[in-house]
């Protein structure tokens, strides 16, 4: 059973939410909260494997909530956005949240996406992640130039690895653009996110931009 809390200022979304999980097996609705303060003083009290973190909320956005969250090794984060106003989204995957939706996306794309992010993948397809990227990083407010000294960690094969994951590229076409086994683009993927300290791909493909090993254009 995927245990969920719902975080969201709109009461009438949280319900809207509620009743598409009602309907589904194997996941149970444990909590609501309001904002992100709620949201963590419920996660003291009840068990809980995914948060669904609106991103704008009163008394403590989705941005801070999530920081929080992962910082103390909380539950999985996914961020509903409306994306064309919710720049900060993705502020909310560099602090560690596993991926983000729109909030108008399908009822079944966004079950899938809960029972994605429990199993520990990012819920954005890596077909869309570029052009999820390309929208929001020229919006970024604080976007680190400064060289990560994590980078120099990883080995040349690594950085061609990485550098294609951020393009977009699944491990398959990955595999077949650098002439590897499908197994070991895998492998490489892991080392990677040890190496770099990151929650995921998508962590993954934010450190590849900010740190220019792949850019737009």
């Amino acid at each position: 059973m995927i245990r969920v809390l719902l975080t969201d200022d709109q009461e009438l979304v949280r319900t809207g939410f509620r009743l598409v999980l009602r309907r589904e097996p194997g996941i149970d609705v444990v909590g609501e909260a309001a904002d992100g303060q709620q949201a963590l003083d419920l996660l003291d009290e009840v068990e809980v494997d995914v948060v669904v973190m609106d991103v704008r909320m009163p008394r403590m956005d989705g941005i801070e909530a999530t920081r929080r969250i992962c910082a103390r090794g909380g539950p999985k984060v996914l961020i509903l956005t409306t994306f064309d106003l919710d720049e900060y989204a993705f502020g909310a995957i560099k602090a560690g949240a596993s991926g983000f939706l729109l909030k108008d996306t399908a009822s079944a794309s966004f079950t899938e996406a809960i029972r994605t992010v429990h199993r520990g993948d990012a819920v954005i397809a890596p077909s869309t992640t570029r052009r999820l990227l390309s929208h929001f990083v020229p919006h970024l407010p604080d976007v680190d130039k400064t060289p990560d000294r994590r980078a120099a960690l990883l080995s040349p094969r690594e950085r061609e690895v990485l550098a294609e994951l951020a393009g977009g590229l699944t491990n398959a076409e990955i595999a077949a653009r650098l002439h590897l086994s499908e197994g070991t683009v895998r492998t490489h993927v892991s080392h990677i996110l040890t190496k770099l300290d990151l929650r995921g791909r998508v962590q993954a493909v934010v450190f590849a931009f900010e740190q220019g090993l792949v850019r737009f254009g």
